[in-house]
C-alpha cells in the first residue's frame, strides 16, 4: 500500500494499464520492462495491473515489490494478479483474479482485498463476479486484439450489456486506443484496460496527459 503526504496528481481515471513482460522479452527483458512501467506510471493511470499469472508466486512478488515502489513513486495504484499471498504481503491497492479462482476462494471462504476484480466474458459472468464481492469489472474483449488472434471480439453491444448488468464500475478491454476510448466512455464503460497500446509505441497515456 502506498501512503504519501504529497498531493496526488491529476489521473487519467479512464485508464487502466495491464502489464505483458513478454512484449520485452527480444527488447531489453525485465529492465525494458520496468522503464516502460516507470514511463507509464510517469503518465498517472488510474492504476496498473501487475497480470504475470504465468510466473511463480515467489518471482512474481520480487517483480510486483519493484513495480509497487515505481507506482508508489507516482502515486498510482497497484494491483496485483493472481497471487493472493502475495498480494497480501506486499499490501497490495487491489487484486484482480480470474473467475474460476475467484469462485474458488470464495467457497474455500478466504479474505480477500476490499478493491477487487475479475475479467467477465458474459452477463453470466457480470451477475457472478458481483454476487462474489468485486468491486469492479473487467469486460472483454470489445474490439479485435493481437492478444486474442482469430477470436471475435464481443463488440461495444456485450460493453453496454454488461453496463446496464450491474452497479459495479466496469472497464472494456480488448484494442483499446485512443481512438476508440471514447466509444467505450460513450457505451456507459468506467473505462478502458490498455495492455499492448501502453507497453509498447509511443505512450498515449502521456500524449493524452499533455494535449
Amino acid at each position: 500500500m502506498c501512503i504519501s503526504k504529497k498531493v496526488p496528481p491529476a489521473k487519467q481515471e479512464h485508464l487502466i494499464a495491464v502489464t505483458n513482460r513478454h512484449l520485452f522479452d527480444e527488447a531489453g527483458g525485465q529492465s525494458a520492462f520496468l522503464a516502460r512501467l516507470e514511463q507509464v506510471a510517469a503518465a498517472h493511470p488510474a492504476a496498473v495491473i501487475l497480470r504475470e499469472k504465468d510466473m511463480e508466486e515467489g518471482d512474481y512478488e520480487v517483480l510486483a515489490r519493484k513495480v509497487q515502489i515505481l507506482c508508489c513513486r507516482h502515486q498510482v495504484t497497484f494491483i496485483a494478479h493472481t497471487f493472493v499471498g502475495a498480494a497480501k504481503r506486499l499490501h497490495a491497492d487491489g487484486l484482480h483474479l480470474p473467475l474460476p479462482l475467484l469462485r474458488t476462494m470464495r467457497q474455500e471462504g478466504r479474505a480477500l482485498p476490499g478493491r477487487l476484480g475479475t475479467s467477465c466474458h458474459s452477463l453470466e459472468d457480470v451477475r457472478e463476479a458481483e454476487q462474489l464481492g468485486c468491486s469492479y469489472l473487467i469486460a472483454g474483449h470489445i474490439y479485435e486484439t493481437t492478444c486474442k488472434p482469430g477470436l471475435p471480439p464481443r463488440g461495444l453491444r456485450f460493453l453496454r450489456e454488461a453496463v446496464a448488468s450491474t452497479a459495479l464500475p466496469v472497464y472494456a478491454i480488448g484494442g483499446i486506443t485512443p481512438e476508440c476510448l471514447p466509444e467505450v466512455l460513450a457505451a456507459g464503460a468506467a473505462g478502458g484496460c490498455a495492455m499492448s497500446s501502453l507497453m509498447q509505441g509511443p505512450l498515449w497515456l502521456a500524449a493524452q496527459n499533455n494535449p
